[in-house]
């Protein structure tokens, strides 16, 4: 039997108008130091988006989450961000901002594969 290891977690959301705090979750991030893991998930459902919010454009947020995947991958293209050691990178990700993309706060968990877990939380967070 497969020994659980402790994961982190934030949500990614969209915010278009930081001083309503509404928002449209659209990722998430997960962290798993026991088995090397750092990644995301995400979708812009450009309907959703719209009818949430007339004045964001689906393309910008697009490039924005294309950027937390590649300091989530540690890409050349993730910046000095993206070059920092994986707990550090996570951390910064999920930093609280006042921006249109930011991260919810981080919850943990268990799990035994987090690749499975990712798609879980992104299937009940996100879909």
């Amino acid at each position: 039997m497969q020994k659980k290891q402790l994961f982190e977690y934030a949500v990614i959301r969209v915010v278009p108008r930081v001083e309503r705090e509404e928002f449209l979750n659209v990722g998430v991030i997960l962290y798993c130091a026991g088995q090397k893991f750092l990644k995301c998930a995400f979708e812009v459902n450009e309907n959703r988006l719209k009818a949430f919010s007339c004045e964001i454009e689906a393309d910008i947020i697009l490039s924005n989450l294309k950027s937390i995947e590649k300091i989530c991958c540690g890409e050349l293209e993730g910046g000095p961000i993206g070059q920092l050691d994986m707990p550090s990178r996570f951390r910064w990700l999920t930093a609280t901002r006042s921006t249109v993309v930011q991260a919810s706060k981080v919850h943990p968990g268990f799990c035994i594969n987090a690749e499975e877990t990712l798609q879980k939380l992104f299937q009940q967070l996100v879909l």
